[in-house]
């Protein structure tokens, strides 16, 4: 009686379809940190009344504006082009991740705006120069709530369903995803913690909050420019 043993089987590489899809989107997570971080302190002019009125230079409200701009394509783009290789591991948990990136995206555009609207009324001729000064204020807060929600809030759901997908799915390894799992209901909890009124979005804790969801995506860019997909999870995908 002889036993048939079943042939080995062997995890294939990724294709160079798929090895270029991950390069370019841990790029575009590494754009998302070059593209945001600056504008904290390029948008320090706003927090003058005067500003609007015209003291002191827009360049530099002007160039985090452009930046945010890009930042919202950068945003986008990581979820169309992981698209196609996430669904077949988990297409409900991917269109969660997609719909989350660009709701996170259009609130960046709509921030930008705000923005750009106090420039305009910096630059606009007006009879009376005092009621510039609440104007500005007011999109200027409307700002910083759009801030809460697309840049904070967005995050944390897409950390929680790409991190999940990409668990579950053993793409990258586990030790990465779980950050983003663990990371997207503290900064669940922060939001909710900063929308009551607890605390500030600048205080220390807002920043602890923060800061698991920020190392996620870090970590994940740089493993996917380095490494990719693994292999052995690379088998499920036929792309």
């Amino acid at each position: 009686m002889t036993l048939s043993v079943p042939p080995a089987v062997h995890a294939r590489p990724a294709t160079p379809g798929t090895r270029r899809t991950a390069r370019v989107v841990g790029v575009l997570y590494l754009l998302t940190f070059a593209t945001s971080v600056p504008t904290l302190a390029l948008y320090a002019p706003l927090d003058r009344p005067d500003f609007v009125l015209g003291t002191g230079s827009s360049t530099g409200v002007l160039t985090g504006a452009s930046l945010e701009v890009l930042l919202a394509v950068f945003c986008v783009g990581t979820a169309v082009l992981l698209f196609p290789v996430l669904r077949r591991h988990d297409e409900a948990a991917t269109l969660g991740f997609l719909a989350a990136r660009v709701v996170e995206a259009a609130l960046i555009l709509v921030g930008v705006a705000c923005l750009l609207s106090v420039v305009t009324l910096r630059q606009a001729e007006a009879t009376d120069p005092d009621s510039l000064v609440p104007a500005a204020q007011t999109l200027v807060a409307v700002y910083d709530r759009l801030f809460l929600l697309s840049q904070s809030l967005m995050p944390a759901i897409s950390a929680l369903c790409l991190g999940w997908v990409l668990y579950r799915s053993g793409l990258v390894p586990r030790a990465i995803p779980l950050v983003g799992l663990v990371g997207g209901p503290l900064l669940l909890v922060s939001d909710g913690a900063i929308l009551w009124g607890a605390y500030l979005p600048d205080s220390p804790l807002a920043f602890l909050g923060a800061l698991p969801v920020a190392l996620w995506e870090l970590i994940l860019g740089v493993w996917l420019i380095a490494r990719g997909f693994l292999p052995a999870a690379e088998a499920a995908y036929d792309g």
